[in-house]
């Protein structure tokens, strides 16, 4: 289901996890997405999830509100930027590297030190 240059770490530990949540989400995290890129905010936005309150992004489906394992937060790349986690001459390597918006979600998963962009493919409606 997630791409194979995915995290290996990310396999065993996290993909069952994401997965169950975000069967419940995915329409929701993908209207999110085309809201961003059609009122022109960025062509890159960016769901960092993590069990605890974290400070990138705006919180946008807290876990316990949903039912979910994972708390999902809403940004773009231009925080991602801005707060050094991606290297300005780093960016044009992640706008290559970034999939498709209508077809995948770009997560940012965060749990404890580990930190990985994970792209999800939404369902097929």
């Amino acid at each position: 289901m997630i791409s194979d240059f995915n995290d290996p770490e990310l396999s065993g530990k996290y993909l069952g996890t994401i997965t169950a949540d975000f069967v419940k989400i995915s329409d929701v995290l993908k209207e999110a997405s085309y809201q961003i890129r059609s009122r022109k905010f960025s062509d890159y936005p960016i769901f960092p999830i993590s069990k605890e309150i974290q400070p990138i992004g705006k919180i946008f489906l807290g876990k316990e509100e949903k039912d979910l394992d994972w708390n999902y937060f809403i940004t773009y790349v231009d925080e991602f930027v801005q707060r050094k986690l991606i290297a300005e001459e780093n960016l044009e390597d992640f706008k290559k590297a970034y999939k498709d918006p209508d077809e995948f979600c770009c997560l940012f998963v965060m749990d404890g030190a580990f930190t990985s962009f994970v792209y999800v493919p939404y369902p097929n409606d």
